[in-house]
């Protein structure tokens, strides 16, 4: 071992001092004599002899600094191998027990890239640390050739470990210099895949043994290519493939010799020497780079004169929160289906590099987007507390086309769709269809519409909203005008346990705030989410069959090679086809004629279209759901104060009352219209004919009915308060009911609105009334 190579050379020395030797003592006699030599005077000898004398002074005292600095030089050689004789001795302790750990989490945490349905447009990121891994052997060889050139150029014959390059960092740090590390790739290698970041020497030691021992059972393109795939390269990306689309926006794999080279060149400081930091640092690193590669016979000296320095993207313009406006609600959705399935931990998730493909088609995400926004050019609309919630959903599948859960995620983190609640209002009343369905009934049997109109067991009689009475109607009618009085007649005849039993083989779940088995339960007093309404008519619009809504369709590893998850679509029956079929013409003429929705269909010629407004009562809440063969839609609309509670939806657009006919039909329409252009069916295929008998269920008698209304009719509110059993939690907080119709009882809007309050003395609790 070369010594010189090692601590470079010593001070200067300029050899020992001449002098004459002194005479000899005793034999050999006089020197002789020449002629023309004389004794000098007495003075003479003196001078001599004490100059001989002065002489032998000082040669005793050159002896003695010179055996002092022999000393001290043997003391520092014997202590520096010692030094390293114990460091051996423990590096050869070390290696026959120490064994290769399993790579460090951190090293080998991945982002998560989630993507439209189509597989190939990204939506987004999860993940807080941005890492791609990729098989190294797809990355232009000179990319690995130009980190080598940089960071170790003795990579390839090395052991894994540089002693030179250590004992030159140990000498020049006892010397008090800079602290060095002399740590090659392959160390570097193992500080990131398995220790993490070390500075002791009993650190640094355990690194080189580790080295060494990954030097014997991997090869140099499986050390370069973790090598790759683990180091920081600035810009917050980790590994090779996330620093080539954070700085050049393309994968590595299409990476030119200049762009290796700048990355390469700045792998010591990426931070400090970004070229969007320091252009001329950046430019500086990546000429010695290239100098260093046609050194090496990587490159030649042509190619490295050709090469032009890359142009970088400007790191503001990169997308780094995936939570950020609308798609931050479908990300955070995504994340918590996963979750709740089972099949991976919040971990998993954020650090096993998956490739999530969801069910959301990107031109119908953006659609529904546009839609929910055009609220915001409605005079009196105020997008901070007045919310949309739309969700589109396949009810074949059950697979989530679009969905609008708020316009910013990182401003409001409550997603409309699925975790806020709001009444259902009169949206409620086709499960008082289905279930009188069930039972042989039809939508032809006849029920009087009069108001108000009083039942048993309840404290206050029930109305229509205004007051408005009709004569005697079938449910076609009563649905289509959405009268209360007729429904209520029905639920007393199928027993509303029975609606609320529809309600829930529908896909309302059981849960629900307000669901209940009270006789005013069909006029809405539970408060789903809005995608369980959407879900709920998507059972009606499958002709029966249930389906469970899903955002996920399949995750994969990050190349896509191995499929880890797949949502399962499994249809349940619920309802026979033909009890579905009995039901359409009361829903289908919602959307036509004189229904509370009749905008929808001359808006989608062609489309058989169904659905069923909905409103609160005080105007707390208002929704559409509606559906054409093929795609269910639902708008929800609601409001909240500062401090979460529901108030009503007033003065928007110059409404003075807010109806599900209203803008919840309109923003419905705006996105339908888009949506359903990509539709080829434009009936329903499932429908059976019916042939059920119709029943005449009203009095004998009816009062004379009053003018038509074109809205829907209020009712009082239900006796008994409802009670939450299970999540969400509301956003919002309970609004007592006062007793006489125009109470918030047993619903909520926002995060749900609570349980009805006191009735004005006579018994009634608040509770939803129903509107159209």
């Amino acid at each position: 071992m070369n010594w010189d190579d090692i601590m470079g050379p010593g001070p200067a020395s300029s050899g020992p001092a001449s002098r004459t030797p002194a005479k000899a003592r005793g034999g050999g006699g006089p020197e002789p004599r020449r002629r023309g030599d004389r004794k000098g005077p007495a003075s003479r000898r003196d001078a001599k002899g004490d100059a001989d004398s002065e002489g032998k002074g000082k040669g005793k005292k050159g002896k003695k600094k010179r055996s002092l600095g022999r000393k001290i030089g043997l003391g520092i050689v014997f202590s520096l191998l010692g030094i390293v004789i114990l460091g051996m001795a423990g590096f050869l302790y070390l290696y026959a027990t120490i064994s290769v750990p399993k790579p460090d989490d951190l090293a080998l945490a991945e982002k998560t890239t989630v993507y439209y349905a189509d597989g190939t447009t990204q939506m987004g990121t999860l993940g807080d640390v941005n890492r791609q891994i990729i098989d190294a052997s797809t990355l232009p060889d000179y990319v690995s050739k130009a980190v080598v050139a940089s960071e170790d150029r003795s990579f390839y014959t090395n052991s894994g470990v540089n002693f030179k390059g250590i004992l030159r960092a140990l000498w020049n740090n006892l010397r008090g210099g800079p602290r060095q590390g002399g740590s090659t790739l392959t160390q570097q290698y193992v500080e990131r895949y398995f220790m993490g970041e070390t500075t002791s020497y009993v650190g640094k030691l355990k690194e080189a043994v580790l080295a060494v021992k990954i030097n014997r059972t991997q090869s140099k393109d499986e050390v370069i290519g973790n090598y790759l795939n683990t180091i920081y390269l600035g810009r917050g990306a980790y590994g090779i493939e996330a620093a080539s689309q954070a700085y050049f926006g393309h994968p590595a794999k299409d990476m030119t010799l200049s762009e290796a080279a700048m990355i390469a060149g700045i792998i010591p400081a990426p931070s400090a020497w970004d070229p969007a930091i320091s252009p001329e640092k950046a430019k500086e690193r990546w000429e010695r780079v290239l100098g260093l590669m046609v050194e090496d016979g990587w490159v030649s000296q042509a190619d490295a004169d050709a090469a032009v320095f890359p142009e970088t993207i400007d790191p503001d313009s990169l997308n780094r929160e995936s939570m950020q406006g609308t798609n931050g609600y479908l990300i955070a959705h995504i994340k918590q289906e996963l979750v709740s399935s089972g099949a991976f931990t919040e971990d998993q998730i954020t650090q096993g590099g998956l490739r999530i493909t969801t069910t959301i088609v990107k031109e119908r995400q953006d659609e529904a987007v546009a839609a929910a926004q055009t609220m915001n050019s409605v005079s009196g609309w105020d997008p901070v507390h007045q919310h949309v919630a739309l969700s589109s959903i396949d009810p074949n599948t059950g697979e989530i086309l679009a969905e609008y859960g708020g316009p910013d995620y990182e401003q409001r983190q409550q997603n409309a769709v699925t975790q806020d609640i709001a009444m259902a209002g009169s949206a409620f009343k086709p499960f008082a269809l289905l279930a009188n369905a069930k039972q042989g009934g039809t939508v032809n049997d006849t029920y009087s519409g009069a108001s108000p109109q009083t039942f048993p067991g309840l404290g206050q009689p029930v109305t229509n909203d205004g007051g408005y009475s009709f004569g005697n109607v079938t449910l076609v009618k009563a649905t289509a005008y959405s009268m209360n009085t007729p429904y209520v007649a029905l639920n007393r005849d199928v027993g509303p346990e029975n609606t609320m039993k529809a309600a829930v083989d529908a896909g309302i779940p059981e849960d629900t705030l307000g669901l209940n088995k009270e006789l005013l339960n069909v006029l809405g007093s539970a408060s789903p989410h809005n995608i369980d309404l959407a879900t709920a008519y998507a059972t009606i619009a499958n002709g029966g069959q249930r389906v469970k809504a899903h955002i996920v369709r399949e995750v994969t590893n990050s190349g896509g090679s191995n499929k880890l998850y797949e949502t399962t679509v499994s249809p349940t029956r619920v309802f026979e086809a033909e009890e579905v079929s009995s039901i359409m013409p009361a829903l289908e003429a919602v959307t036509t004629g004189e229904g509370t929705a009749d905008s929808v269909a001359g808006a989608l010629r062609g489309f058989t279209t169904a659905g069923k407004t909905g409103t609160s009562s005080d105007q707390l809440s208002a929704q559409f759901v509606g559906f054409v063969p093929n795609m269910v839609t639902a708008v929800s609309m609601y409001q909240s104060d500062d401090n979460g509670n529901s108030v009503p939806l007033n003065n928007v657009g110059g409404l003075n009352q807010f109806h599900g006919g209203d803008w919840p039909v309109d923003v419905w329409t705006e996105y339908m219209q888009n949506a359903t252009k990509s539709l080829t069916e434009k009936d329903f295929t499932w429908i059976v004919k019916s042939n059920r008998n119709s029943k005449n269920n009203a009095p004998s008698s009816a009062p004379t009915p009053t003018q038509e209304p074109t809205q829907e009719a209020s009712s009082p509110e239900p006796t008994n308060e409802p009670t939450r059993t299970s999540e969400p939690e509301p956003t919002q907080t309970a609004t007592p009911g006062n007793g006489n119709g125009g109470g918030n009882g047993g619903g909520g809007n926002g995060g749900g609105n609570g349980g009805g309050g006191n009735g004005g003395g006579n018994g009634g609790g608040g509770g939803g009334g129903a509107n159209p």
